[in-house]
């Protein structure tokens, strides 16, 4: 089974993909912050707004730009930083103002849209959403080729493959009916602006007020200059999820549902010609030593040790309530190697203490980027413990 830099050796793009409360950000961070610690130049992009990153990452607040982890944070928790870690959280708004700015053909027609009343209100829907805007601002930071690797947190979403779509619905948006009936040359918003207006549209201005009327005529004016940028930019991000130097990984957690989830978006990948790279199953109970004794007669000899009936029997069946746990755990992660065909599964077992910092990335990163014999080792002592 490769180890996660095995998977990512070569490529200039990981994006960590799966549905909400899987474990996503704390993955993209301790990749990313394994990978540079190999001697990368690293960016984790996080879409993440309870700022778990950050605080893990030991940064005060991440915004739109990326931001240098201190290596001496690396240094205090044992770990060599060989190369460089940033990080930076998504501003979806920000994101679509820089890439107006730069479709806008000049400085006028970028003020225009800019300072629109009705940009400001609908710039996150005609953006595809954060979905598109994760996308953007990959592709910028890509074409921009700063880093050696960039780690994509994906949004938290329901639906794991919400963000795949995203550059294409703003594709279908802009090529739509709706929107062409506005900015072609004879469309409405050339009749609004010009001076034979209908008497429906007189009659439209007295009920919502002519500037409403005059500040969609002016967006839709301005932005019929940028249509073609942007759908060149769209079908080059969606070209850049589908190149070799880009991998996704599957994110989930141990039990059913989110097993479930993993095949159908493993599938989905597949069926999209994308470039997969393997499941990271997240807080995964490993099976434990049986109890010396293990029998009817554990909760007496467990009575005697403890000089109590009653915490004797509730460590018995807490034992119990947890091998039940790595039992289901196993046959589920069984099943969903089958499916994948033998590719990779990365186990990371449920810790004891939540990841709260670089050390608690250090931790995850012993499985993730553990070879065959070192997970066989790290298995056997967590039966053991």
């Amino acid at each position: 089974m490769p180890s996660i830099d095995q998977i990512l050796d070569g490529k200039g793009i990981c994006i960590c993909a799966g549905s909400g409360g899987v474990g996503k950000t704390t993955t993209s961070a301790a990749i990313a912050a394994g990978m540079a610690a190999q001697g990368l130049s690293v960016c984790v992009l996080t879409i993440d707004p309870a700022k778990r990153l950050a605080d893990s990452l030991g940064l005060a607040e991440l915004g739109n730009e990326a931001k240098q982890v201190d290596p001496k944070l690396f240094e205090r928790h044992g770990i060599e930083m060989k190369g460089e870690l940033w990080a930076m959280m998504l501003d979806a708004k920000a994101t679509f103002d820089e890439l107006v700015a730069r479709q806008a053909p000049d400085e006028e027609s970028r003020d225009r849209v800019l300072d629109n009343r009705i940009y400001q209100q609908i710039s996150n829907a005609l953006a595809g959403s954060q979905e598109y805007m994760a996308m953007e601002k990959l592709f910028e930071l890509h074409t921009e080729g700063r880093f050696d690797l960039l780690v994509l947190d994906t949004p938290p979403t329901r639906n794991a493959l919400d963000f795949l779509d995203a550059p294409k619905r703003l594709t279908q948006f802009i090529e739509g009916r709706s929107l062409g009936a506005f900015i072609r040359p004879t469309g409405l918003a050339a009749r609004v602006a010009g001076r034979g207006a209908t008497v429906a549209l007189s009659v439209l201005k007295r009920i919502v007020g002519f500037d409403l009327i005059a500040d969609l005529a002016e967006f839709f004016n301005a932005f019929s200059g940028m249509v073609d940028g942007f759908q060149a930019r769209a079908k080059r991000v969606n070209s850049l999820l589908a190149d070799r130097r880009t991998c996704f990984l599957v994110v989930c957690g141990p039990q059913g549902e989110p097993i479930e989830e993993a095949v159908y978006f493993h599938r989905k990948l597949v069926e999209a010609k994308l470039p997969f790279g393997g499941v990271i199953v997240n807080k995964v109970h490993y099976p434990a030593e049986r109890l010396r004794g293990d029998g009817a007669d554990l909760p007496s000899t467990l009575a005697e040790r403890l000089g109590d009936e009653g915490l004797a029997q509730r460590v018995v069946d807490n034992f119990n309530d947890y091998q039940a746990l790595a039992e289901r755990d196993a046959g589920n992660i069984e099943r969903l190697t089958a499916e994948l065909r033998a590719q990779a599964v990365i186990r990371i077992p449920y810790l004891d203490e939540d990841v709260h910092d670089l050390g608690g990335l250090g931790e995850i990163n012993r499985y993730l980027f553990a070879t065959s014999e070192e997970r066989i080792e790290l298995a056997a002592g967590r039966r053991a413990s």
